[in-house]
């Protein structure tokens, strides 16, 4: 459901795709160090730009500096030095990873090895974080069932996850936290839940796990979602876009937010495109 959140990098400055590449491998660096190295391969490009968001608004700045990674091991990188922040959002990049394998168990049985090879790591973050578990854990139940439910509404089924990424933005931010960074945040994860839901159309279908999309609309394959729904689903993803947008011009950033912005107004327009003009594979 992660790894949607990416810049549109033909319009990214390079002082910009140098930044976000620096706090990917910060937060690489954060799982290391906070929950132990074999978490580190769970890391998404999402937890980048929340790191990018939160920092900003909580205007602390990042100490970036040149050096060797695992991967990288020949030429150095440069990499945004691990803090508190960073930590925080290692530990709930492991958080989030072990609760879509926890989402996999059961939608198909597959995934219990990798629990057990991820629990240590977990727990560790758990330990540590015990309000980011919480939100997480209590936003997956209610959408868990929702999903056993056959629920039809699109709004309804996408509410948990964007109130999961809306309260973590509260929690990390504390008294910073406002009614645009929640809403802000909220958008972004009702755009992740619904972008996913489209892309994974017809895997979804073949494999009978429950997708939104095919609830409501009863396609056979996303050739003919778009043929006989294309307009509804237009309007759908792009009401949420115009929210994220719109509650972005109210946030008050502390540093240069280029990033942020192509991220949120250019990179989520191309990915919702990208995934709209696609074919059914027959």
């Amino acid at each position: 459901m992660f790894g949607y959140v990416k810049p549109d990098t033909p319009y990214l400055y390079m002082k910009d795709d140098t930044l976000y590449k620096a706090l990917y491998c910060g937060i690489c660096k954060s799982i290391g160090k906070g929950c132990g190295q074999c978490a580190r391969f769970s890391l998404t490009y999402d937890m980048a730009f929340m790191s990018a968001v939160i920092h900003n608004l909580l205007g602390k700045d990042v100490e970036i500096k040149r050096e060797h990674c695992i991967i990288h091991p020949i030429t150095k990188r440069p990499i945004a030095k691990p803090d508190d922040l960073s930590i925080a959002l290692g530990c709930l990049n492991v958080i989030l990873a072990y609760f879509k394998i926890i989402d996999d168990v059961r939608d198909n049985g597959r995934g219990r090895f990798l629990k057990l090879f991820f629990n240590p790591s977990f727990k560790k973050s758990a330990k540590k974080y015990p309000n980011l578990v919480k939100i997480v854990s209590e936003n997956y139940e209610k959408l868990y069932k929702l999903e056993k439910g056959q629920e039809k509404s699109i709004d309804k089924i996408a509410h948990p996850f964007a109130c999961m990424l809306a309260e973590l933005s509260n929690e990390l931010l504390g008294e910073v936290a406002n009614e645009f960074s929640y809403n802000f945040f909220y958008n972004m994860g009702k755009w992740i839940y619904l972008i996913d839901a489209l892309d994974d159309y017809d895997k979804d279908i073949q494999k009978g796990n429950y997708n939104p999309f095919y609830v409501a609309y009863g396609a056979s394959d996303f050739t003919l979602l778009k043929q006989n729904y294309g307009e509804e689903v237009s309007f759908i993803t792009s009401a949420t876009l115009s929210g994220i947008e719109q509650n972005l011009k109210n946030l008050r950033f502390k540093f240069n937010a280029d990033l942020i912005r192509n991220v949120s107004l250019r990179g989520t327009v191309e990915k919702t495109k990208k995934v709209l003009l696609k074919q059914s594979k027959k």
